[in-house]
């Protein structure tokens, strides 16, 4: 018996990217509802709008890093969260929480595809 398509809206405005990063996680997962697997992806698309709204703390845009590796020697690059938020907007750090709140399998990138996010 298939199910239809669920689509979720958020609105993100006055809230902190954390917050909204676990909702989402939740709903990605499926984890709300009652047919829950962990295998399998639920049928749901998740809309976050006004992601340019959020409410991002002055101290944590200057103290939190993303971190990426170039996979060579000494290819450590860190990024603090205003020069994310400067090159690639708001709705990158809301991004980038979701996907570390995931699960860290082959189901992860599947599960992104169904996030949109809206400045």
């Amino acid at each position: 018996m298939e199910k239809a398509n669920k689509t979720y809206s958020i609105d993100a405005r006055g809230k902190a990217p954390g917050r909204i990063a676990t909702e989402v996680a939740v709903l990605l997962m499926g984890k709300n509802r009652t047919d829950f697997t962990r295998n399998s992806i639920p049928d749901v698309s998740v809309e976050v709008a006004s992601a340019g709204s959020m409410k991002l703390d002055a101290k944590k845009m200057t103290d939190k890093k993303y971190a990426r590796h170039s996979l060579y020697p000494g290819g450590l690059t860190l990024e603090s969260m205003s020069h994310v938020v400067e090159k690639k907007g708001a709705k990158e750090v809301l991004r980038r929480a979701v996907y570390g709140m995931l699960p860290k399998n082959k189901l992860r990138a599947r599960m992104m595809k169904n996030l949109t996010i809206k400045e």
